[in-house]
């Protein structure tokens, strides 16, 4: 199969609200990738997170590609589902992993999920060419966005902004606080929390874990389970709350108990009922909330942003000249193939038709070798002009007149097109300079 045409589809903070969110979530990365393989597309990647869901394929086509994308996402409402083609999808894969997509701009925690992201697709065969080169081009932007701009200094994680909220909003000072949940962002914002606030909890499933990671944190830090956290929590001024449970930690009964509490919930899908927010003694911040408070992060990294852009454009631009390099050696490749199998019919001909010896089969052979080549090098360098802008009608009218396995070709499968095993490696090991010079 050509999977080549890469397509892409995204639910996110910018668009949806944390309904619409979870409306999209998928039962997991994995299933997601499997999903994708088993519908007609040839590399399937899936990238989840507290504020995105978002999915690419290479595919024979964009008709195929789109598909199996619109059925992974048939349970999210269509307005808040963007539907992205080749290059705007290489775009968007780029800025998402330079932190430009992030409701914390610059955080480092999406570099570190896309990683995941792309071991998960490898462990289930869904990134093996075009889209791998894609996500590991992406990875490379996101590391050169951190290392080259100031873009992940300050607050730089939606804990550590949830953190920072709290400050903001209800004071550390005095405080006690319970964090729920001991992974990876439950972890972070216990360790902004710690030592600036008078006592701290970390409740988890497992207390266990809890425990071990309170044995890292400065001060002293209480670990506890989940099974008493309404009591644990309605002794607390502040409860933030980054489970990966896919039920409430607390039901609004639960919440309607409390006392006067400052929650602040970083999940998708939320820990807290969003009836929580009805009550007056508790003051609730969700991810659709803390939206606007990190908007002050985005405004102080103007400067770093627009570098990250500029790095954006730089390894898109590289990337797409490689693929259009591909795709002028796929049409050049057929045509070329196309060449040599006329070249050697009339040979044999010629041959049967004239007893000639070997001296004179070598010059005959050699004439046809440089005709060949000379006919071809003006269509060489024309097809390749056709591919770097993208000229895909004198492409596809090439691959006609070259190739008669092209003749009934859907256009949106050309740009990668296959071509007979071996054909270019043995024109280049033929010696003839003409010839590499025209590949």
């Amino acid at each position: 199969m050509n999977s080549t045409i890469i397509s892409g589809a995204s639910v996110s903070h910018a668009d949806a609200s944390l309904e619409q969110l979870e409306a999209a979530t998928l039962p997991s990365e994995r299933e997601a990738v499997e999903q994708l393989l088993a519908a007609d597309v040839g590399e399937a990647f899936a990238l989840q997170t507290c504020n995105r869901v978002e999915a690419y394929v290479a595919a024979e086509t964009r008709a195929a590609g789109r598909e199996a994308l619109a059925t992974l996402f048939a349970d999210a409402p269509d307005e808040v589902v963007c539907e992205m083609g080749h290059e705007e999808s290489l775009r968007h894969l780029f800025r998402v992993a330079g932190g430009l997509e992030s409701l914390v701009v610059g955080e480092d925690q999406i570099l570190g999920q896309i990683r995941d992201a792309r071991e998960t697709a490898h462990a289930r065969g869904g990134l093996e060419g075009t889209l791998e080169e894609a996500v590991q081009k992406a990875i490379r932007v996101g590391e050169r966005a951190r290392t080259e701009t100031a873009i992940n200094e300050g607050v730089v994680s939606i804990a550590s902004a949830a953190v920072k909220l709290v400050e903001e909003k209800h004071g550390l000072e005095d405080a006690s606080a319970v964090v729920v949940g001991a992974g990876e962002m439950g972890t972070l914002a216990a360790r902004h929390l710690a030592g600036q606030v008078d006592e701290l909890v970390v409740a988890n499933r497992t207390v266990e874990r809890a425990e071990s990671l309170a044995a890292t944190l400065e001060g002293a830090v209480d670990a506890r389970g989940l099974d008493s956290l309404e009591r644990t929590v309605a002794s607390r001024d502040v409860v933030v709350s980054a489970t990966g449970s896919p039920e409430w930690v607390l039901d609004p009964e639960a919440c309607g108990e409390l006392g006067e509490t400052f929650v602040v919930d970083i999940t998708r899908p939320r820990d807290i009922p969003p009836a929580a927010d009805e009550y007056p003694h508790l003051t609730v911040y969700d991810l659709d909330r803390l939206e606007a408070v990190t908007e002050k992060t985005r405004l102080r990294r103007r400067e770093a942003t627009e570098r990250v852009e500029s790095i954006v454009d730089e390894e898109l631009e590289r990337l797409l000249v490689r693929y259009k390099r591909k795709r002028a050696d796929a049409v050049i490749s057929a045509m070329y193939e196309s060449a040599e199998r006329t070249k050697a019919t009339e040979l044999e001909r010629a041959f049967a038709a004239a007893d000639l010896d070997a001296e004179a089969r070598s010059v005959v052979e050699a004439m046809a070798d440089s005709i060949v080549n000379r006919l071809l090098s003006s269509p060489t360098n024309s097809l390749r002009d056709a591919a770097e802008e993208d000229d895909w009608s004198t492409i596809h009218t090439a691959l006609q007149l070259f190739d008669p396995h092209f003749e009934d070709a859907d256009p949106d499968s050309l740009p990668f097109a296959d071509v007979p095993e071996g054909a270019r490696d043995r024109l280049l090991a033929s010696g003839d300079d003409s010839v590499e010079d025209h590949r």
